[in-house]
């Protein structure tokens, strides 16, 4: 009786457009009272759970950089850089545009962050090039998916905690499949920009690079800093989202004098309240993980796979799991469903001796392709209303993008070295 109001009780919620962890507290509420559990076991529970995940503290940290460095203009030091290194090439600024969100995506570690942060300038600048803006727009929203694919990232800091795999790891697994997703955009845009006689950008100037480059210096030093601590035992991935946001305050408000008190407290504020709302979708999932365990769900998840004979390997089973990783993220928040899936997909691993980095990543991409992809892409809805450019018009430019992450997707799948070569090399397995 309480599971089966418990999945009703949920589905209903989503069907009628409640938000989503409002939908997974109240259907689990109603579970545990129907059930006649102790609410004392399930605050034991939560405090065992959360002691200690320090690891949490990343997401609103690397959160509060990335919203530093929006604010204090850092971004147009990384794109002015960027342009002065491939703008030169045909269709130029859509170049830039993904080049751009590479080097940020070493900063910030989310994709809304690249597509709202450095979003409107790269619309202007491809705008003011004369680009058409609906392919505008889907270049600037496939490129800000490369966010959370190289390090720092905050969806793999939420698969870290929930499946135990390193983080650093995670991180340096995403770096091969984050550059080859820049590679074959830009691939694509040399292509489409011969096709339609998009224009270059000013002719390549070495003094000019240069001069760019010191510019844009000490804004580039951060994915330097953050991964050689990281990676030489300085600080935690957790402390390096400190990190970060230190560095963000000095370049931003002591270095280029850019923010001043009253705007960082401003800034403060606004995380504040993004970060109760995370919060907020984290109880709930652990709420919500707990039902998934008392009911042994994973257990018949498992018992089903293995008995059913129609999943037989790994190469199957890791087929289904991104076309309905792909699906999912299509139509929920990526931290949302890596709260409420991957307790339940976990055990599975094991069964099919799938390493869990190699994991990580794989759904790490999936659903930041999720983010641009029809109809209720983040990203979509972020760069339309930025450029003011209808989703129908986007939707039709985004689809080659789409192909694109999808063929990286499957690469980094089925050669699994893609993601574990740097781990490896590091000392991984």
């Amino acid at each position: 009786m309480a599971l089966t109001v418990w999945v009703l009780l949920f589905l209903a919620m989503f069907l009628l457009g409640y938000p989503i962890a409002f939908g997974i507290s109240v259907s689990s509420m109603a579970y545990i009272i129907l059930a006649g559990i102790n609410p004392a076991v399930i605050l034991d529970h939560m405090v065992i759970k959360f002691e200690n995940q320090f690891v949490l503290l990343a997401v609103p940290l690397f959160i509060l950089a990335a919203r530093i460095m929006n604010e204090g203009m850092i971004t147009e030091r990384i794109f002015n850089f960027a342009n002065r290194l491939v703008g030169s090439l045909r269709g130029g600024m859509a170049h830039v545009n993904v080049v751009a969100s590479v080097i940020f995506s070493g900063m910030t570690g989310s994709a809304v962050a690249d597509a709202s942060g450095l979003g409107l300038l790269e619309l202007k600048a491809m705008d003011d090039a004369g680009f058409d803006k609906p392919f505008s727009c889907a270049v600037t929203s496939a490129s800000a998916t490369i966010g959370p694919i190289i390090p720092p990232s905050i969806p793999m800091v939420i698969y870290s905690m929930l499946s135990g795999a390193s983080i650093g790891y995670l991180f340096i697994g995403g770096v091969i499949p984050g550059i080859l997703l820049a590679l074959f955009m830009m691939g694509y845009i040399m292509y489409k920009s011969a096709k339609r006689n998009y224009p270059k950008g000013d002719t390549f100037s070495f003094s000019l690079l240069v001069q760019s480059f010191f510019k844009a210096f000490f804004p580039l030093l951060t994915p330097v800093i953050l991964l050689s601590g990281i990676y030489s035992g300085a600080f935690t991935p957790t402390e390096a989202a400190a990190v970060a946001v230190l560095y963000a305050i000095i370049l931003s408000v002591l270095g280029y004098r850019i923010i001043g008190l009253k705007k960082l407290f401003n800034i403060f504020k606004d995380v504040a309240l993004s970060t109760g709302y995370i919060s907020f979708i984290v109880g709930s999932a652990f709420l919500f993980s707990y039902v998934v365990a008392r009911e042994q769900l994973p257990m018949y998840v498992t018992d089903f796979i293995m008995n059913s004979g129609f999943i037989s390997n790994s190469f199957i089973f890791l087929l289904i799991i991104n076309i309905f990783f792909l699906i999912l993220g299509c139509v929920l928040d990526p931290t949302v469903a890596l709260l409420i899936v991957l307790p339940i997909i976990l055990p599975l691993l094991n069964t099919f001796n799938i390493d869990l980095v190699h994991f990580g990543v794989i759904i790490v991409l999936n659903l930041m392709i999720g983010l641009s992809t029809p109809p209720y892409g983040v990203n979509l809805f972020v760069v339309s209303g930025l450029a003011g450019v209808s989703l129908s018009k986007i939707i039709k430019e985004i689809w080659p993008f789409i192909g694109i992450l999808v063929l990286v997707l499957l690469l980094c799948t089925y050669i699994p070295d893609l993601v574990l070569f740097l781990p490896k090399l590091l000392g991984y397995m």
